[in-house]
């Protein structure tokens, strides 16, 4: 019966060079990659946009647009906001809807709370 040599001997050295402090290493070094990478998502920001006919506001994950929103939702006309701070008022509450897992939809009752002339 013959057997592989060239097997044990790299499982061999493999065992010997391998030891609790490397494993201790590695595991630490892998766990500081995956903080490094969770620490690097942004998560969701809010901007405003200034429109031809006022403003409204954007919404991004990681730098990615999510939430464009150029008019006020809701009304039948088409119409942007009469301000900066109007529009970040209601992007603010579709932010914080967004991060507690909701649905991120505005109503006119959300409009008349947030004082939004329309």
């Amino acid at each position: 019966m013959t057997t592989n040599t060239k097997t044990k001997f790299f499982w061999g050295i493999s065992r010997k060079n391998f030891s609790f402090s490397t494993a201790k290493t590695l595991i630490l070094s892998s766990f500081l990659l995956i903080l490094l990478a969770c620490n690097h998502n942004k998560g969701l920001t809010l901007e405003s946009l200034k429109t031809d006919n006022g403003w409204g506001y954007i919404i991004k994950n990681n730098d990615k647009i999510i939430i464009k929103q150029s008019i006020i939702p809701v009304i039948q006309n088409q119409k942007s906001f009469e301000n900066e701070e109007d529009a970040l008022k209601v992007g603010n509450l579709v932010l914080k809807k967004l991060e507690a897992h909701s649905s991120p939809t505005i109503t006119k009752k959300d409009l008349i709370l947030l004082s939004i002339k329309t």
